[in-house]
């Protein structure tokens, strides 16, 4: 009887964390770049009342007769599927159609982050950043610039920023933007504004020209929405309010039971 208690509170338990996880998602719909969480749970220890034995010259075999604990959080997982583009017409708005991350950093490229929020802009002095100011960084590690005096400038599908300059002339070589890509990218740690940072277990970086080493390709003015599902949302949100009441009836219907061992001497 309290072992079924113990089970209430940790369903109880564990389904406050999926509403915090839906809770997150349903917050960030309108996150440029935003990959939504997934809650998974698993079950705990079973207390083993007898054990199984085999078939003998008689009888046949039984099972084991076990009685299990309670559950416990499996994962929470980072599903790291497409979000739809949305078009901006902003040329420094990039959106990835495909796998990789773009690769944000201080000066010299050190402090490396990574992200699918593509709306970038250009600081005083001309290099391309994000909305923290972490710069925007090309195939060989460096800062992108648009020198102030330039006429226009354009970032095609396989990251050239190509620059006209203050005689018309276009600029030669082009910088070139880089993505990143992991092993596991669902092993990436979150770290807020939109940002990943490698951990233990997403491998090591790699980073190659848009389009390939099975990168995508960017497109210029449009932004990479959220991949939150409202519908899909809600109704998991159904789910864990259910799954929260029936184990708080657990756990009260366990009390009655106590209640009337307890009315048994008067």
């Amino acid at each position: 009887m309290l072992r079924s208690m113990y089970s209430g509170i940790s369903g109880m338990r564990n389904m406050q964390t999926k509403l915090d996880t839906i809770g997150n998602n349903i917050a960030n719909v309108n996150t440029f770049g935003f990959k939504k969480g997934r809650t998974t749970f698993k079950d705990l220890v079973s207390q083993q009342i007898a054990g199984a034995s085999a078939p003998g010259a008689l009888l046949g075999g039984t099972n084991a007769r076990q009685v299990g604990l309670g559950m416990q959080l499996a994962t929470i997982d980072t599903i790291h599927t497409q979000g739809s583009l949305q078009n901006t017409n902003r040329e420094l708005d990039l959106g990835i159609s495909g796998n990789g991350y773009f690769r944000v950093g201080e000066a010299g490229g050190v402090n490396i982050s990574y992200t699918r929020s593509g709306n970038f802009y250009l600081d005083e002095a001309g290099f391309i950043v994000n909305q923290d100011g972490l710069y925007l960084l090309d195939i060989d590690g460096n800062q992108i610039e648009v020198p102030p005096d330039s006429q226009s400038f354009s970032i095609s599908q396989t990251g050239d920023v190509n620059i006209i300059d203050v005689d018309g002339l276009l600029m030669d070589p082009p910088q070139t933007i880089s993505l990143a890509f992991f092993a596991n990218p669902e092993g990436l740690q979150k770290v807020g504004s939109n940002l990943y940072q490698v951990s233990t277990n997403s491998g090591p970086e790699e980073f190659a020209i848009p389009g390939e080493m099975g990168t995508g390709t960017l497109v210029a003015g449009t932004l990479e929405m959220s991949n939150v599902d409202l519908s899909e949302e809600f109704t998991e949100m159904i789910v864990a309010q259910r799954g929260f009441q029936a184990n708080t009836r657990i756990i009260t219907t366990s009390d009655e039971i106590l209640q009337e061992l307890v009315n048994l001497k008067r």
